[in-house]
């Protein structure tokens, strides 16, 4: 059973009180009117004997008979004059509450309008999706400082340290990871010379094999933590894309794993975004269907399309069967299910060939969040759910091409740039 609103319980409370004063004063009125009416027969008998204008006084049983009419004429002008003051007391005391409970509702719908505003604000925030967005918005509620106005001026406090911590957190992982490209790079250019030379030994190049792997695993960890990072800002510069040309492009570039069938159905799905983190929410998404497949016979579907006018990307793989309640961990940073759903190296696949990036193993736990972050930028959602038979299918939805998206503002993070990406 639905509860009633502070705002209706409010109004009924106002207005049950003053149907229930309403109650007692009528009452209160008939009897006080009820005894004011009891007036003593002996004065109204003695009017009327020394009313005759001849003298002669009424015999006895006359004078008992005028009493008697007397009696019930007064009778019936008091039930009369009670019926009146019910019937219409009793319909100025409807009118008047009914009076009392419109005002009672447009005073109450006043007095929680503060609460209102808080409420509107949390949810703005709690419905910017990544965690960190939305905090910059405030309630700024003006007027005299009462308790909902003490109350809104802490939520405010509250938020803008949130904000500040989330802003630095987000502004160490960039300038953290960035600082780490530099030395990486220049890891592996030193390993590549090195392997290079003419007079390098087999260890030496399997060495250096081993560590070239090692520092562009290294890599792919800082390359994701830059771009979830700058994913969790609100995209302002949108184009036109389609996101059957991206799902097209990356399952082209990412094809290398024989042992998998992969099928597309690619429609037209227009939208506007970032080309660049829309590219790589389906790099990732191809990425995870194909690392987390089947050693062998595995299969992998991409589709594309609009679904209730939304242009919509539909990503299933075969695999291990997933919970349903583990589903929620995969879209945390560094979170895998406790298989890890891992299907291990592609057999036969070059080191640096497409298929490294989407089959080489381990993960980080970063592909499923800098989709969901990239999603939530563009005012979109990602829903995944378990696959019959085993595996998952993970569904991305955008707005169509020229919805409007509430815009929030942009901070730019430092020493983050589009050529920074891998």
């Amino acid at each position: 059973m639905k509860r009633l609103t502070i705002r209706a319980r409010l109004t009924l409370v106002h207005g049950g009180l003053l149907l229930l004063a309403g109650v007692v004063l009528l009452g209160v009125t008939y009897v006080l009117v009820d005894q004011r009416m009891r007036q003593p027969l002996a004065d109204v008998k003695t009017q009327v004997v020394h009313a005759d204008p001849f003298g002669k006084l009424p015999t006895s049983g006359a004078a008992e008979q005028v009493r008697i009419l007397i009696q019930e004429a007064q009778d019936e002008a008091k039930r009369t004059a009670l019926e009146s003051l019910l019937t219409q007391g009793g319909v100025a005391l409807l009118l008047i509450s009914a009076i009392a409970l419109g005002f009672g509702w447009l005073i109450a719908g006043r007095a929680l309008q503060p609460l209102h505003q808080i409420t509107g604000t949390a949810r703005r925030i709690a419905a910017a999706g990544a965690a960190g967005r939305g905090l910059h918005e405030r309630i700024a509620l003006r007027g005299p400082r009462y308790e909902v106005r003490e109350l809104a001026d802490t939520f405010d406090l509250m938020l803008e340290r949130l904000d500040r911590s989330f802003d630095g957190q987000r502004r160490f992982v960039a300038n953290a990871s960035h600082e780490l490209r530099t030395p990486l790079a220049l890891n592996r250019s030193l390993l590549e010379v090195a392997m290079s030379r003419p007079g390098a030994s087999a260890e030496l190049r399997q060495l250096g094999e081993t560590l070239l792997a090692i520092n562009e695993r290294h890599e792919r960890l800082i390359d994701g933590l830059l771009t979830l990072a700058d994913s969790e800002q609100q995209v302002v510069d949108r184009t036109p894309v389609d996101l059957a040309e991206i799902a097209r492009h990356v399952l082209d570039q990412a094809a290398g794993a024989p042992e998998l069938t992969v099928r597309r159905q690619l429609a037209s799905a227009a939208t506007a975004g970032d080309p660049v983190l829309l590219e790589r929410l389906t790099q990732n998404l191809v990425e995870n269907a194909v690392r987390h497949n089947l050693p062998a016979g595995g299969e992998i579907d991409v589709s594309t399309g609009l679904v209730n006018g939304c242009p919509t990307l539909v990503v299933a793989n075969t695999g291990p069967v997933v919970p349903s309640y583990e589903i929620e961990t995969i879209f945390q940073p560094f979170r895998r299910l406790h298989h890890d759903r891992l299907a291990g190296p592609r057999p036969g696949a070059d080191r640096r060939g497409p298929d490294d990036r989407v089959g080489a193993g381990r993960g980080f736990g970063l592909g499923l969040s800098i989709v969901r972050a990239v999603a939530q930028a563009h005012g979109g959602a990602v829903h995944a759910h378990p696959r019959n038979g085993g595996g998952l299918v993970v569904t991305v939805t955008l707005p169509p091409l020229g919805a409007l998206v509430p815009a929030q503002p942009a901070r730019p993070l430092p020493a983050m740039t589009r050529g920074h990406r891998a």
